[in-house]
């Protein structure tokens, strides 16, 4: 416009422009320019688009978790009940949703207060409602975080969320002579497979016939002949289990050195996804047992994962490729520069939530 014969030399002062139109910063071109502006508001139907209730449900009430004695497995807690029965008549509740629920707490801290009515597992999910006379425990092979909430509806989201991260593991539990395949998930066990290995020996061999060693070679190249076949069999099971229905681990279990003698046998493709190795008989093994095995060995797996990505990030800081500290990850996160996040599991900073989101 600057150019245009009706303007030329007359956009340069802020009486050339007859009218102001703004939708945000009105105040700006008052307060700067001295002009009033005319408020042009966005498109939107106010008639059908209208602010949400400040409430929508009885509940929105969470308290958490207080370390009393660290522990190396089993933290004994101790729950900080007395700000959450506090906080129930702020909510608005009838009277006797309020006592059932301080009975529902109650009956809660009484569970976690015996040490006997811990799982074996790393955490325990806890639902109790007096009104429907519910009170179900559910083991945890993972936990986030420890935390007590209130609410009209169970959070089983986070549960699902464990399942999915769990993910679904094979457990192959052998020995020289047979072999059992486990399906285990983060809450069951399931028996994929029993596979019997095939012996061509009749009995023990008896070096005194026909003088010394007589067919000893034979013997044990028999011997070492079956335990091939066996565990190509194993192998052969696990990656036609694996083809139907990829998993994310393996774990090998066995009561001796059989359990690792199986690795060579497998794929390249398996093998980069062998987590562990446990001892247990497969004679002896119920899915409680292997679902137990397994969780210990995918525990220490994700330790030594951990415990290698920190080893790297501290490396990194050294050669200029890691940072440390809330601020400078927060810029790399903004840029997009950040490979694996490392956060610790009682990392705590003030911040601010948005209502709207």
């Amino acid at each position: 416009l600057d150019e245009h014969p009706d303007f030329a030399g007359k956009l340069s002062t802020t009486e050339a422009l007859a009218r102001y139109i703004a939708y945000a910063v009105a105040g700006r071109i008052r307060r700067h320019y001295g002009r009033e502006a005319t408020v042009c508001h966005p498109p939107v139907d106010v008639e059908f688009f209208h602010p949400a209730p400040e409430r929508r449900g009885d509940f929105l009430l969470a308290v958490g978790f207080k370390t009393v004695r660290p522990h190396h497995r089993y933290p004994r807690l101790r729950l900080e009940l007395k700000s959450a029965v506090q906080a129930l008549p702020r909510l608005g509740l009838d009277r006797s949703i309020v006592e059932e629920v301080t009975r529902d707490l109650d009956r809660i801290q009484q569970f976690l207060r015996s040490p006997g009515n811990l799982p074996s597992t790393q955490g325990v999910a806890i639902f109790a409602c007096e009104g429907i006379e519910l009170f179900e425990t559910v083991p945890l092979p993972v936990v986030h975080r420890s935390r007590l909430a209130v609410d009209s509806s169970p959070l089983v989201r986070e549960l699902a969320s464990v399942e999915e991260e769990f993910g679904r593991l094979l457990t192959a539990v052998l020995d020289r002579t047979s072999a059992r395949i486990f399906e285990v998930t983060a809450y069951q066990t399931r028996e994929l497979l029993d596979l019997r290995a095939d012996s061509t020996r009749g009995k023990r061999f008896h070096g005194d016939q026909n003088g010394p060693g007589w067919g000893e070679h034979s013997y044990n190249n028999r011997i070492r002949q079956e335990k091939q076949r066996h565990y190509e069999a194993i192998a052969r099971q696990l990656f036609i289990i694996d083809r139907h229905h990829p998993a994310h681990g393996i774990v090998l279990a066995g009561p001796g050195p059989e359990a690792g003698a199986v690795e060579p046998f497998l794929h390249s493709y398996l093998v980069e996804r062998v987590i562990g190795i446990a001892r247990l008989n497969p004679k002896e093994a119920t899915p409680a047992a292997v679902h137990a095995t397994t969780l210990a060995v995918r525990e220490g797996y994700e330790r030594a994962s951990e415990r290698a990505l920190v080893h790297e990030m501290l490396e990194g800081i050294g050669t200029g490729w890691g940072i440390n500290g809330l601020t400078p990850t927060l810029k790399a996160l903004s840029r997009g520069q950040v490979r694996s996040l490392l956060v610790h599991a009682d990392a705590s900073e003030p911040g601010f939530r948005c209502g709207d989101s």
